[in-house]
């Protein structure tokens, strides 16, 4: 029987053993991108609602977004909103009663020096609390040689490592653009990784600490229309051969992740997570609904956001363009989204949290 974990956000071994129930049974955890409190405990709610394990992570941008539009979009805006992100997500967790993983999602070449700084910050966390600040960190180098890529990417893992964080890399590319990372403009063939680079990642990464592998089988960010994206799930499975065949492991060692989730077909999703994957990114998706939650109010109660007061029969309407109102149809609407994500994941029900 896996063992319980404490409700709240988890690191270390307890993020080892997260993973692992995942892995042995055949679920993932959706890895949602959030950009303030509201989202942020829409997928805390929808987690608890489900009885799931969650991840919570936060883009360059969207920790800028965190900060407040009112600060200039600097570096130490970002480094702000990042912090308060996780500070957020650390008071508020365990009070959900589920296991939450802390996560900033794609950082690029030009983004290293914010997940640096995120360390320092981390740094002085760990030395406070006896804890990191965050579960772990995406280093994604994947448009750059390969060789910089591992080699960067195991200099960052040491200090990582040191505070008991993981961090995630990325080979191959993952299509579209997300926050500023990532282009359209991207050879076919860069969406699929090769297992033989995966094996060259694990030996150089797995003896310095815990890395997971978003390998990309045509992942894309966003939604298309049918046809358009070409996922490939099998390239996973062959890494994963790979790698147990020259070092004897057991079955599906690298822990997986899946990138551009949202619009995925639900078949690949299902077998994607029979080759190791324990998280799956979303968040086109996840915005969509929150927007259309607040679309669908707004349109019911147009007059309210026009008029403080009906101007035929003097209605006050402050109940219907008071911010909790249409901020808590977004919500619901977001966790509605996620409920289904929960279910296509198959983790519903299977938080590892003591209740």
């Amino acid at each position: 029987m896996t063992e319980k974990l404490a409700p709240g956000v988890v690191y270390g071994d307890d993020y080892l053993t997260l993973i692992q129930a995942c892995k042995d049974g055949g679920y993932a955890l959706p890895a949602v991108n959030v950009i303030g409190t509201n989202s942020a405990n829409a997928v805390m709610e929808a987690a608890a609602k489900n009885k799931s394990d969650v991840i919570l992570q936060v883009s360059n941008g969207g920790a800028q977004f965190f900060a407040g539009k009112g600060l200039e979009d600097t570096f130490d805006a970002k480094v702000l909103g990042a912090i308060t992100f996780a500070q957020h997500v650390h008071l508020m967790a365990e009070h959900y009663g589920i296991c939450v993983v802390l996560h900033t999602d794609h950082a690029d070449k030009k983004l290293i020096p914010w997940v640096e700084e995120l360390l320092a910050q981390g740094q002085a966390f760990y030395e406070m609390t006896g804890k990191p600040l965050y579960t772990s960190h995406m280093v994604d180098l994947s448009a750059e040689p390969i060789d910089y890529n591992l080699s960067e990417s195991a200099r960052l893992l040491e200090i990582a490592n040191a505070m008991e964080m993981s961090i995630e890399i990325e080979l191959g590319v993952t299509g579209g653009e997300e926050d500023g990372v990532g282009s359209d403009e991207i050879d076919n063939d860069k969406l699929y990784t090769q297992p033989t680079d995966c094996l060259q990642a694990f030996e150089l990464l797995a003896p310095i600490g815990h890395f997971s592998l978003a390998a990309s089988f045509g992942n894309v960010h966003g939604v298309y229309k049918p046809g358009n994206v070409q996922l490939r799930p099998e390239i996973l499975k062959n890494s994963q051969e790979l790698l147990e065949k020259t070092h004897g492991l057991d079955k599906n060692p690298y822990d997986l992740v899946f990138h551009g989730g949202s619009g995925s077909d639900k078949a690949k999703i299902e077998e994607a997570l029979g080759y190791g994957v324990f998280k799956m990114n979303i968040d086109t998706d996840t915005q969509f609904a929150f927007a259309k939650g607040v679309g669908d109010y707004v349109e019911a109660n147009a007059v309210a956001f026009k008029h403080q007061i009906d101007p035929d029969s003097s209605t006050p309407y402050k109940k219907q363009y008071d911010p909790r109102a249409w901020l808590r149809k977004g919500e619901e609407a977001m966790i509605k989204r996620l409920d289904e994500a929960f279910k296509d994941l198959k983790s519903a029900g299977k938080s590892l949290a003591e209740s």
